[in-house]
């Protein structure tokens, strides 16, 4: 695979080249005014590595949603989740290796920056085995790294400059490459701008800014004035990946667009101060009196988003690998059918009862039976955005109690009784609800410490005493050592199981 991408040509007419794999490892800082061609330059570089390397587009103003007409991009409405959605979802972007724009520009500034951080952090805390390469580009980066904290809440600024710290200085070894685009150097934080090996600068005119411009280009105070004298859409770039001395750029040809407003010039309509007026007032009231229009149509949830993120990465995958998928290409109509939810949630269950099944799986921790999980889904292609944490230590329960094992009326009304069950008793209650269902005696303490995860004995006598305590059971010790245990609410279950 070639790592060379061509974003322009110097004043000689050759091209000049950026190496991917070498600004993956080195970072780049963008500078230059508003007009200068900064959002251009930053999806001529989007555009020529969309199918080299992972994207990820912190967009505060909504001028990279076009990619996703023309690439595998997903727009990702930050106005339209919450919290822990917009956390869920960074955590999909890196486990699927699909390349997203994060949308703010539905939000108040503050809103902004408290999005981008949290998508940040995220994509920082994934855990190792999703730690794919990623271009990450910040547009407007003096907005989420400021020098100083202006308007902002101290617990933004705070939050936001660790997310951006993190992302510029740390997150090389996670496979996160940041690219970050301002249009004043004065206003970025320096810890951010300094971790940055590659820039291409821009058009300025501040004397400040163009000092600190020179001074990362390594040119003296009168080379420094070349910078105010740059045209649009010309930059001076110096790095390991363009070039080793300051070279002039001209930024090349886009495929897609933003939303900005037409520029230029253009002609006033041609038409008399009388008829403009009549334009401007005619049937006036009668629009004014018509409805408002319809709200527009509500995004989509964060579900219907994860599970657009898990399709793109599969047909991702089988266009990586179209040998792989050559038979089910000549298959039949019906064999190329989607396939059912029921199917999908089978093949899901299916890969958690395995895993449960393994030794000594219980006594992993969640986090890394969540990834193991993910992974596996993935190599199966087995749809999992839906199933976060929460509800993948609710269904590893089910599995290592075996509750899939019973008729589906049973395992209807354990699950149901289930739903009040504290989670960090569920599995071991589980446990005893389904050897009810059978008939069976109930297991003993070796078997309830196996599904609870622990090797200790006097723990699970421990854990008994206080499901007793809550009323999920009742404990009765028998004279002879023996000890009979009810579980509150399936008295009658085991008639129920023999029926069936």
């Amino acid at each position: 695979m070639k790592s060379q991408i061509e974003i322009g040509t110097d004043s000689a007419g050759q091209g000049i080249c950026v190496d991917v794999e070498e600004l993956l490892a080195t970072r780049l800082l963008v500078q230059g005014n508003s007009g200068s061609g900064k959002s251009h330059l930053l999806r001529r570089l989007l555009e020529q590595t969309a199918g080299l390397v992972q994207q990820v587009v912190i967009d505060p103003e909504g001028d990279f949603t076009s990619l996703a007409d023309a690439f595998d991009h997903i727009v990702i409405d930050g106005a339209a989740h919450s919290v822990r959605e917009i956390e869920a979802l960074a955590g999909r972007v890196r486990q699927h290796r699909v390349s997203v724009v994060l949308a703010l520009d539905e939000l108040e500034v503050e809103q902004q920056i408290r999005c981008a951080a949290l998508f940040l952090t995220a994509l920082f805390d994934a855990p190792r085995e999703h730690w794919y390469p990623v271009l990450v580009v910040v547009d407007e980066a003096q907005m989420f790294a400021p020098a100083a904290a202006g308007e902002l809440a101290e617990d933004t600024r705070r939050m936001t400059l660790s997310a951006m710290t993190n992302l510029m200085c740390r997150g090389r070894k996670r496979g996160l490459a940041g690219i970050v685009a301002t249009q004043r150097l004065a206003k970025l934080a320096k810890n951010v701008a300094a971790e940055a090996s590659n820039f291409l600068m821009g058009r300025t005119f501040l004397d400040i800014d163009m000092q600190r411009a020179a001074d990362l280009l390594g040119m003296d105070r009168r080379q420094a004035e070349r910078i105010r004298d740059l045209q649009r859409g010309h930059f001076l770039g110096l790095g390991p990946a363009i070039s080793r001395r300051p070279v002039a750029v001209h930024i090349g040809e886009v495929r897609t667009g933003g939303k900005n407003a037409a520029e230029g010039l253009m002609p006033l309509p041609q038409a008399s101060g009388e008829d403009l007026e009549a334009l401007l007032h005619s049937e006036l009231a009668e629009e004014a009196a018509k409805p408002a229009p319809p709200p527009p149509p509500p995004p989509k949830p964060a579900a219907d988003l994860e599970q657009a993120i898990t399709a793109r990465a599969a047909e991702q995958a089988q266009r990586s690998d179209p040998g792989e998928h050559t038979a089910s290409d000549e298959s039949s109509p019906e064999d190329q059918a989607p396939a059912a939810p029921q199917d999908k949630e089978a093949a899901l269950t299916r890969v958690i009862v395995e895993l449960a099944a393994e030794e000594g799986a219980t006594f992993q921790s969640s986090a890394a039976l969540f990834r193991n999980f993910a992974q596996r889904c993935r190599q199966q292609g087995v749809p999992s955005a839906h199933v976060d944490m929460l509800e993948f230590r609710r269904l590893f329960a089910f599995a290592a109690a075996g509750l899939h094992e019973l008729p589906e009326k049973l395992r209807d009304t354990i699950e149901e009784l289930s739903q009040a069950v504290p989670e960090d008793v569920l599995a071991p209650y589980l446990a005893l609800a389904v050897s009810v269902a059978r008939g069976a005696s109930a297991p003993d303490e070796d078997e309830l410490a196996r599904v609870y995860g622990t090797s200790s004995p006097s723990r699970i006598r421990r854990l008994l005493e206080h499901m007793e305590r809550q009323g999920l059971i009742v404990v009765r010790e028998e004279f002879g050592g023996g000890r009979t245990i009810i579980v509150v609410g399936l008295e009658d279950l085991a008639d129920a199981a023999a029926a069936s």
